[in-house]
């Protein structure tokens, strides 16, 4: 069914990591800003080439994006980088105040969000930072699927003007996206196309939402799955042309479903074109100390789980 195939699994930090070594050889205007976690977020090849454009703020994130608006000033354009719970719960009133009322071209890079951050456990696994990030006026918010689409993102942000969230995570997933995509900020990918139901994924899911559609093929059901990467600004016109072809929807993300993708599509559609829909998502819940396997089946965050609502939703139409 799928033309697309796991060229091999990757972390989507790495995506990240390679991104900015190419904006480090290309783009003599980016800078890098890490609070203290530089291996963990791949930057270091960015740092041995570049030095003078890294900037090592400590445990200090506030500050890190105090730094990151101030560069702006001077042309710069900042990726500030941090793990996802600390780059926006630990500092969203510096965000709001700095970055995003004053309409800063910072972008802030959040690595280990989701359930697949794993073993660190439920302080770590921030499952609302979308929320956060979308409802902040002004601020694009990225959700890359694998390791070539975030790098893809993390190169075509610097040409965004505008603060950015890039999201990304710490696991090795799935890489089947093209090496050389061209990212289109806000422009939704259609993946497989169906008749009987919409299948609407982010970030990790959006492997999870294929193998579904595979599974569900077999037994005559056509599912079309498209892949939200860009959650704001949202493109609209993809999710209403194919719920109008398929009259239901199914929402997957790596995060609640309060605040997340779910709510973006649910909103679209209220407004637009009401139809049923089901949500893939934690329910309100933080998260808990396990492997990525083990959380994201406990939490219902899989292809099984996108398989059930698909038969859920599918009654309701």
């Amino acid at each position: 069914m799928t033309k697309y195939t796991d060229q091999g699994k990757q972390d989507t930090r790495s995506g990240y990591g390679a991104g900015m070594t190419e904006l480090g050889r290309t783009n003599p205007n980016v800078v890098a800003l890490c609070a203290d976690l530089v291996g963990s977020l791949k930057i270091d090849t960015f740092i041995k080439e570049s030095p003078e454009r890294f900037f090592q703020t400590g445990i200090a994130e506030a500050n890190m994006m105090g730094i990151a608006a101030g560069l702006t000033i001077g042309g710069k354009i900042p990726f500030a980088s941090t793990f996802a719970n600390f780059a926006t719960g630990r500092v969203y009133d510096q965000i709001r105040q700095s970055i995003a009322y004053s309409d800063k071209n910072v972008k802030i890079c959040a690595s280990h969000a989701g359930l697949t951050l794993g073993e660190d456990g439920a302080t770590h696994q921030i499952l609302e930072d979308i929320g956060l990030m979308k409802m902040l006026p002004g601020m694009t918010v990225i959700n890359p699927c694998d390791f070539n689409q975030t790098k893809a993102a993390t190169i075509a942000i610097a040409e965004h003007h505008g603060p950015v969230y890039l999201r990304f995570g710490r696991p090795k997933v799935a890489n089947f996206t093209p090496v050389d995509q061209k990212f289109e900020i806000g422009k939704a990918l259609m993946l497989n196309e169906g008749t009987d139901v919409t299948i609407i994924a982010t970030g990790h899911l959006v492997w999870e939402a294929l193998l579904a559609a595979e599974s569900l093929e077999n037994q005559g059901i056509s599912a079309e799955v498209i892949n939200i990467h860009t959650i704001k600004p949202l493109d609209d016109k993809a999710i209403l042309d194919s719920v109008k072809k398929t009259g239901c929807v199914v929402t997957a993300e790596e995060h609640n479903y309060l605040g997340g993708l779910g709510e973006s599509v649910a909103r679209v559609l209220a407004t637009h074109y009401p139809t049923p829909q089901e949500f893939v998502a934690t329910q309100d819940t933080f998260g808990e100390s396990g492997t990525p396997d083990q959380l994201m089946e406990k939490y219902g965050l899989n292809n099984k789980a996108i398989e059930a609502a698909v038969l859920k939703v599918l009654k309701r139409k």
